[in-house]
């Protein structure tokens, strides 16, 4: 598939118009980028990303936060943000936030139905501010990653639900966008196949690690949902690659939805 590198802003695609959450609030032109894109445990160094910048990807997922945040972060600062974004990256804000009661592995922070919106709505503020700091203006969208989870468990599902409205309504009290990142089978599949449509973020990143470099040509859900720029695919994942001499274990991502505003 042939893919064009745009950063354009936009108008708000379908997907964002149609909550209900948003429709009271003048918001900025979302800013658009469709093209490769690639995520990473800790933001690499400027010298790294300066190497990366050969046009092969245009677009950088960060981890701003999130009390399930696997990597430290040295080099993901204010500063670093502005650098990159000065040499043409465009920045993917994405939190990883509670993750729910049923999952496997151990999280510092879990979800559970008498503490899931209150987790949502204090998380969801701080995702803001987080993004905020790092020079990511309000417009932008913060991608909730949600990992896997056994979507059959009910109770766990909702409360799973609750929390992502929460999030949804706290960012967007805040002029940011909400982006969700989820597993086809599990996660995603919550949020895209949720009976009740209210509240749920306008921008879809769905891991599908069957390589292929599109969010058309194997888009998993119903087909009138997160259109107009609001879907993104991981369609690859720990690939070990060099560019200008430099090497880094990255994701790869199909990418044709919102990214962070800085400058």
């Amino acid at each position: 598939m042939a893919w064009a590198v745009a950063g354009a802003a936009v108008a708000a695609g379908a997907g964002i118009a149609a909550q209900t959450s948003m429709a009271a609030t003048a918001w900025p032109a979302q800013r658009t980028f469709t093209g490769r894109a690639f995520d990473t445990c800790a933001a690499p160094s400027l010298s790294a990303m300066k190497a990366w910048h050969t046009g092969f990807y245009g677009a950088a997922a960060v981890y701003v936060g999130g009390r399930n945040r696997g990597c430290g972060q040295p080099n993901l600062t204010a500063s670093w943000v502005k650098s990159v974004s000065t040499m043409g990256w465009k920045l993917i804000p994405l939190y990883v936030g509670a993750q729910p009661s049923c999952q496997t592995g151990a999280s510092p922070e879990k979800i559970t139905a008498s503490t899931a919106a209150s987790l949502g709505a204090a998380d969801g503020a701080d995702a803001v501010a987080k993004a905020s700091a790092l020079g990511m203006k309000a417009g932008s969208p913060v991608y909730l990653d949600m990992e896997a989870y056994d979507t059959a468990n009910k109770a766990c599902n909702d409360a799973v639900l609750t929390y992502v409205r929460a999030f949804d309504k706290a960012l967007h009290a805040r002029t940011y966008r909400t982006g969700f990142y989820g597993f086809r089978s599990s996660s995603a599949k919550a949020v895209a196949e949720a009976g009740d449509r209210t509240d749920l973020p306008g921008n879809l990143w769905y891991a599908l690690w069957d390589k292929q470099n599109t969010t058309t040509a194997d888009w998993p859900f119903a087909a009138d949902r997160w259109t107009n720029h609001s879907r993104a695919h991981q369609y690859m994942v720990n690939s070990k690659e060099s560019r200008g001499g430099c090497t880094i274990t990255v994701d790869r991502d199909a990418w044709d939805a919102p990214v962070a505003i800085t400058g």
